[in-house]
């Protein structure tokens, strides 16, 4: 995904139609991405990351964190699907998933690119919308590039067809097997960078919401090495979003110029007094199980404390 980002942030080229088209190159036809449905869904994050939608029908909040009701960020959240229900009481789906969030964390990321590849393709070829947001982004402008995402789509699908099948020599269980190997172990490595960039770190609503700086810093994880793992390991795995929160300060920064200005950041926030926090991918990733159970331990207190019959 690496590639993609850098283009669709507008990083290499001075003109943002170049941007986009190198961005479906490598998005649409590369990886089966589409380049709308990510812009959309990636400008949201940016604007509002780890903020909640002020309700669950709502689209204000940042769409990376909006898994319920798979997983949840924060005890409101876990308890946001109550609306949703005549008894105001969790379903007892909800109840299972949080409960075991921790745990079925690592087999979701697995499933997450397949989730992508859906939503893309929807976009692309008009078939509904990720989120309501999106929705009225394209009865409005409808797609950029219509012809261009749905023939790189196109092509991808036909490429990984004819890869997955071996050139035609895999019979058809080994051929989805292949598949589905590559789809998942792709999705479980990039929702790994994009997990330790903001999961497990601060969550906020729309009445406790800081100022744009310290939105970014206090939501926002840079990884460094550690444990064994070298720090040129991780600047190649994360493709540049190690430095996650200068990243999100200053987004259009071409990722060859990030490390000096992760400098710069680092002092300013020491200055300000800003909390500023790196780590190491196994300490992050351990961060993240541990939020997530802290979720769910403080969701079954509360469920207990409201329903005590149950």
């Amino acid at each position: 995904d690496g590639l993609p980002m850098i283009f669709l942030h507008h990083q290499v080229f001075k003109h943002r139609k170049y941007g986009d088209l190198a961005g479906i190159f490598w998005g649409d036809l590369m990886q089966g991405f589409s380049m709308q449905w990510w812009k959309n869904k990636h400008n949201g994050h940016h604007a509002v990351p780890n903020l909640h939608n002020s309700s669950v029908d709502s689209q204000d909040g940042d769409p990376d964190i909006d898994t319920m009701p798979l997983l949840a960020w924060s005890l409101k959240q876990a308890q946001s699907f109550r609306e949703l229900n005549a008894d105001g009481k969790d379903s007892t789906f909800v109840k299972y998933a949080i409960k075991f969030q921790a745990f079925t964390y690592f087999p979701i990321l697995l499933l997450a690119r397949i989730s992508w590849l859906r939503e893309s393709f929807k976009t692309a070829f008009g078939l509904g919308a990720a989120s309501e947001n999106a929705k009225l982004e394209l009865e409005r402008r409808g797609l950029q590039y219509p012809t261009l995402e749905r023939s790189g789509i196109a092509l991808h699908y036909a490429w990984m067809f004819v890869l997955s099948s071996g050139f035609g020599r895999f019979s058809i269980a080994y051929s989805i097997m292949y598949f589905m190997v590559a789809t998942c172990s792709s999705g479980l490595f990039l929702a790994l960078v994009f997990g330790l960039g903001h999961n497990g770190m601060a969550v906020y609503d729309a009445t406790t919401r800081p100022d744009f700086w310290k939105l970014q810093v206090t939501t926002t994880r840079n990884v460094i090495g550690g444990y064994g793992i070298p720090q040129f390991f991780v600047d190649w795995f994360c493709g540049g979003l190690q430095y996650q929160v200068d990243h999100h300060l200053f987004p259009m920064m071409p990722r060859n110029n990030i490390a000096k200005c992760h400098k710069l950041v680092e002092s300013f926030c020491k200055e300000w007094g800003v909390k500023y926090h790196e780590t190491d991918m196994i300490t992050g990733t351990w961060e993240v199980l541990k939020h997530l159970q802290n979720v769910s331990d403080e969701f079954l207190v509360e469920m207990v404390k409201d329903f005590p019959a149950m």
